[in-house]
């Protein structure tokens, strides 16, 4: 259902059963899948790409046109899975002719106040906790979890089942399955709660610590500690995704364990 208060373009693909709230603006060129809820005082800008059985909260912005002075105007598109839930004030910026689109993807939880910009790409089963922001061109793995007030800045990575902190501030890729905290943002542990929550055994946790251990914990060079985890550590999927994730860096990985005086040898 559409209420009469709503434009909603001519042009606009909106399937039958979304239902939309009175104050919403829908521009021309954008789809809307079948099932989704959006709210009152939300813009859809042209470009947007929006899955079904989402929701989207009140006076958040999808697909504007990116906050970058080289934009020119191409035609671009922001494109957002199914069953993902944006919370208020939330902002998505569409992308560039660097990727070309912007893309969230399937049951995330992007929660009030956040904003993504152009060009980044969000995997599945993320949460963004209230007020996180992503610079342009991030790219974040699946069931990654940033805490509130997280900002990220341009061209980073981020490894699937990743935690990071409450208002960290990211300058660094981070590898999977860790949790990041502290200022320079470090290597505190592997994400053991969220891993256990889906379904990794207590085996392969520790397998991942053992890897975490060699690359960050025992104060190797990076490339001396991929020479030992290929040498030392058993094959699986796992480790060959550190590695993988470690050797394609662009920016460099986060800082490793550091011990402060008050603190006890790990």
């Amino acid at each position: 259902m559409i209420h009469p208060l709503t434009y909603v373009h001519p042009d606009a693909k909106i399937a039958p059963n979304v239902r939309i709230d009175p104050f919403t603006t829908v521009h021309k060129n954008v789809e809307i899948g079948e099932g989704t809820w959006i709210g009152s005082n939300v813009t859809i800008m042209e470009g947007a790409r929006i899955g079904k059985n989402c929701q989207i909260f009140p006076s958040s912005v999808i697909s504007a046109i990116p906050q970058d002075l080289k934009f020119k105007g191409e035609d671009t598109i922001t494109i957002i899975g199914d069953n993902t839930t944006i919370r208020e004030c939330v902002t998505i910026n569409r992308g560039t002719t660097d990727r070309n689109a912007t893309r969230i993807g399937n049951n995330c939880l992007i929660m009030a106040y956040s904003h993504i910009a152009h060009d980044c790409e969000v995997g599945n089963y993320c949460i963004f906790s209230n007020n996180t922001t992503l610079a342009g061109h991030i790219i974040v793995g699946d069931y990654v979890v940033l805490a509130g007030l997280t900002a990220v800045q341009q061209f980073v990575r981020i490894g699937s089942h990743a935690f990071v902190t409450g208002g960290s501030l990211v300058r660094k890729d981070i590898p999977p399955y860790v949790k990041a905290a502290r200022e320079p943002l470090s290597y505190v542990g592997v994400n053991s709660v969220g891993l256990k929550r889906r379904g990794y055994s207590i085996e392969k946790i520790n397998h991942i610590l053992d890897i975490y251990r060699i690359l960050f914990v025992r104060g190797y060079n990076v490339s001396k500690a991929l020479s030992i985890i290929e040498t030392e550590i058993p094959v699986s999927d796992e480790r060959d995704e550190i590695i993988s994730f470690v050797r394609d860096t662009g920016r460099g990985i986060m800082k490793g364990y550091i011990r402060r005086h008050t603190e006890d040898l790990p």
